[in-house]
């Protein structure tokens, strides 16, 4: 199937490594000119996604500055032409292991997370939505975590269900002109951070890494991880013209629940 990306310009957040890197890649691959967005730039970001032959902007912004936003996103509109796609996904990811007590979470970490993975995203969906409104197109996928759908961590199910309803109030007042919003629930993924995750699991549990392996695995219906390329996989399809038919809803990637019907 052809997504008829080609020649759109994106913007992808929390591009220098892990789900944003992998996403800024399946654009790329698919024809898309990308803006990839971190706190710092990648050399090795960059090299990974310019190989598709796409443009590649590299940019360096704090999603937690309003400014720095609003900077990064006209800088876009003047080299790349404008802007087609945004995917947010600059926010720290979700720890693995025990959490944090509800009771003992404190107002600052709460107010971190909203900083950054909440009003970071509702930042720099604001300074697109006027440039994809007068286009008549745009797609904004932001990438959650299913933690929204559990109640073990009180920091990831808060701010990951903030970020579905910013989602669905943001598809209610863009969708009539052209603009979907979607929320992709990613779970535990295969990124760059996992061998270390594994070894610190296998180490605490006293197991062998491929038992340790074996165990998260056993958390999906597919009896394993799935990685960030799958993710992106699903995520390069909602950021394209072909998936018009969705938008304000949660999609979730993370390999199946088992044990739970959700509907």
């Amino acid at each position: 199937m052809d997504l008829r990306l080609r020649g759109r310009r994106a913007i992808v957040t929390g591009a220098s490594r892990g789900i944003g890197l992998a996403v800024a890649e399946a654009l790329a691959a698919e024809g898309a000119d990308l803006a990839l967005v971190s706190r710092t730039s990648s050399a090795e970001a960059v090299e990974r996604v310019a190989r598709h032959g796409t443009r590649v902007l590299p940019l360096a912004a704090d999603t937690t500055d309003d400014a720095a936003v609003g900077a990064m996103v006209e800088r876009v509109v003047a080299e790349l032409g404008g802007v087609d796609v945004l995917v947010n996904s600059a926010a720290a990811p979700a720890r693995p292991g025990a959490q944090v007590a509800a009771s003992r979470t404190t107002d600052a970490l709460m107010r971190e997370q909203f900083e950054t993975k909440v009003l970071g995203y509702l930042r720099c969906a604001r300074a697109v939505a006027p440039h994809m409104v007068a286009q008549g197109f745009g797609r904004i996928v932001n990438i959650s975590g299913l933690n929204a759908r559990g109640s073990s961590s009180l920091v990831g199910s808060v701010r990951n269900v903030s970020v579905a309803a910013l989602t669905a109030a943001l598809a209610d007042e863009l969708g009539p002109a052209g603009v979907t919003v979607t929320v992709v629930h990613p779970g535990l993924t295969v990124t760059e951070r996992t061998p270390g995750m594994i070894a610190a699991k296998a180490q605490a549990d006293g197991t062998s890494e491929a038992e340790a392996e074996a165990a998260l695995g056993r958390s999906t219906r597919l009896g394993r991880l799935v990685t960030a390329a799958e993710v992106a996989d699903v995520v390069a399809f909602l950021a394209s013209p072909r998936s018009v038919a969705i938008t304000g809803d949660a999609v979730a990637a993370g390999g199946g629940q088992p044990g739970v019907t959700y509907y």
